[in-house]
């Protein structure tokens, strides 16, 4: 069983930088993240597959987080820059293993306030 956790939550202020950290404990096909603000859905944030490394980001982080992976490590990653106070939320990473099954991470708070 592939299990996720994640690191590099925190508080900034907006206009700032966070990166966050997701380690696998095992080989996964595809690694996302998605975040949850209060009162609403939890929605895809990014995504980055491992054949090739091919990405997808949400229309309202594109140009300010970049998604990474190191396969060989199992890691993903997400750079968080020109933070705004509505990318504040729970920051969960999500994993597809094989049989294309989901694994979630326990999530990492991310506040954006000055």
């Amino acid at each position: 069983q592939v299990q996720l956790v994640e690191s590099g939550g925190g508080l900034v202020q907006p206009g700032g930088s966070l990166r966050l950290s997701c380690a696998a404990s095992g080989f996964t096909l595809r690694m996302s993240w998605y975040r949850q603000a209060p009162g609403k859905e939890r929605e895809l944030v990014a995504l980055i597959n491992a054949p090739g490394g091919s990405t997808k980001y949400a229309d309202s982080v594109k140009g300010r987080f970049t998604i990474s992976r190191e396969n060989g490590k199992n890691m993903a990653y997400l750079q968080m820059n020109s933070l705004k106070p509505e990318d504040t939320g729970v920051y969960y990473c999500q994993a597809r293993v094989e049989d294309w099954r989901e694994v979630w991470g326990q999530g990492t708070q991310v506040t954006v306030s000055s």
